[in-house]
């Protein structure tokens, strides 16, 4: 009878997380797991991972600010009034991506392959599209169901350290990053994208053009966005067929512009730097530490600014033993770029590394509230705390380091010899 009350209350719990919205879209009145407010809470807790994982920020406060503006000036023409937040992110990789609740990701590489700034228009017209439609929150409901959600959410707006909602966490945010949209999601946030481009002011024959450069690549190299976003054949007939019936072309339709020229030139003028820092990263991948570093020096003498040159850098030191070198271009990643949480990881790992271990935690704890789903981060913390005597601290996070571990970290032995030390196992 126990376990059936606690069954209903559950249930009653849920249902009364339950919230009925207005659909944005069509005015209606619709139900939902998920409230606006939880939605952006989860989107931004994910923000963070999709940074670390396309190598952090582009460094140039101009290239940032024309990609917030060109994303608000679009994001006004959707129904749906979220926290809309714009990034330009390192990534080689064609692509551009959304999160719940409004935060929208342009790849560096994207932007390189672009003609005009219609076609930047629609690419981002559309992944606003994917977020007044709800199509991620939709994702979440059917996938995860609502006691795993209001565990991310637990730890959105605390910094829990329970493990089973770290590991839970860990997995939202692999499913969010790598969503795979259905052919009817897709269409919808055509429809929308195209809309929202056009009520903007764009010519929305960019999103076509676009579309045909990414069918054009799909045989040879296809881009990153076409494992996620399906393009067949009749979707572009479709968004041709819906521009000419629906949106008539206008003598002001803006279809390029001096300073999407200008953002492209700069981006142009620093993929050499990438392109060395994308070499050293195989290097690396080889244990190949002295060709990676020839490739990082490259990289940072063409743009001493990349903050992804630098984080690599630190990381080769940290591999070849010279700990007060990875700690140096560790902390140069950092101030360039204090979202980016590898750098930070890195930073921290070499102050254990330097005996530093008071220094060290509070570099890492302040990692830990980018991201709370990173091994290498609990095996660092228990690590300090076991070195200060702090018994309590050093199981817990050892134990959540091996718990999140995915057995390829190389100190999993260690840690479980530390566990052993501190009579756990």
């Amino acid at each position: 009878m126990r376990k059936i009350w606690i069954f209903l209350i559950a249930v009653f719990f849920i249902s009364l997380s339950c919230a009925t919205v207005q659909d944005p879209l069509t005015g209606k009145p619709t139900l939902t797991l998920l409230s606006t407010e939880q939605e952006i809470q989860i989107g931004q807790k994910v923000v963070p991972e999709a940074i670390n994982q396309n190598g952090g920020l582009y460094p140039d406060q101009e290239v940032q600010s024309y990609i917030r503006n060109l994303g608000y000036k679009i994001a006004a023409h959707s129904p749906r009034k979220v926290d809309y937040q714009f990034y330009l992110v390192n990534s080689k990789e064609i692509n551009a991506f959304a999160l719940p609740g409004g935060p929208v990701f342009v790849n560096r590489g994207l932007i390189l392959i672009l003609d005009n700034e219609s076609e930047l228009a629609g690419v981002m017209a559309h992944e606003i599209g994917h977020i007044t439609a709800r199509h991620h929150a939709k994702f979440l409901e059917k996938t995860y169901g609502m006691n795993i959600l209001l565990n991310i959410l637990a730890v959105a707006t605390s910094n829990s350290q329970y493990q089973q909602v770290i590991l839970q966490l860990a997995q939202v945010s692999a499913g969010l990053l790598q969503l795979k949209y259905s052919r009817d999601q897709e269409n919808e946030a055509d429809a929308l994208g195209v809309r929202f481009a056009y009520e903007a002011g764009y010519d929305p024959r960019g999103l076509i053009t676009t579309f045909e450069k990414f069918k054009a690549m799909e045989k040879v190299n296809a881009p990153s966005w076409l494992l996620t976003h399906p393009l067949p054949e009749d979707r572009i007939k479709n968004v041709a067929y819906l521009i000419q019936t629906k949106y008539p072309e206008k003598l002001l339709l803006k279809k390029d512009s001096e300073e999407f020229q200008r953002i492209k030139k700069k981006l142009m003028s620093t993929a050499a730097s990438y392109e060395a820092v994308e070499n050293a990263k195989e290097n690396i991948k080889n244990r190949n530490f002295s060709v990676a570093l020839t490739n990082l020096n490259k990289a940072i003498s063409i743009f001493p600014n990349n903050n992804e040159a630098y984080t690599y850098r630190a990381l080769t030191y940290y591999n070849l033993k010279e700990y007060q070198k990875a700690y140096l271009d560790a902390l140069k990643a950092y101030n360039i770029d204090k979202s980016y949480f590898l750098p930070r990881l890195i930073l921290g790992a070499s102050l254990v590394k330097l005996n530093n271990y008071r220094e060290a935690i509070a570099v890492l704890e302040d990692a830990r509230k980018l991201i709370d789903s990173n091994p290498d981060l609990y095996y660092f913390l228990g690590v300090s705390y076991q070195e200060l005597g702090n018994r309590q601290l050093a199981v817990e996070n050892l134990k959540t380091a091996l718990e999140l571990s995915d057995g390829k970290r190389g100190w999993e032995s260690d840690a479980r010899m530390r566990l052993r030390a501190l009579g756990v196992i």
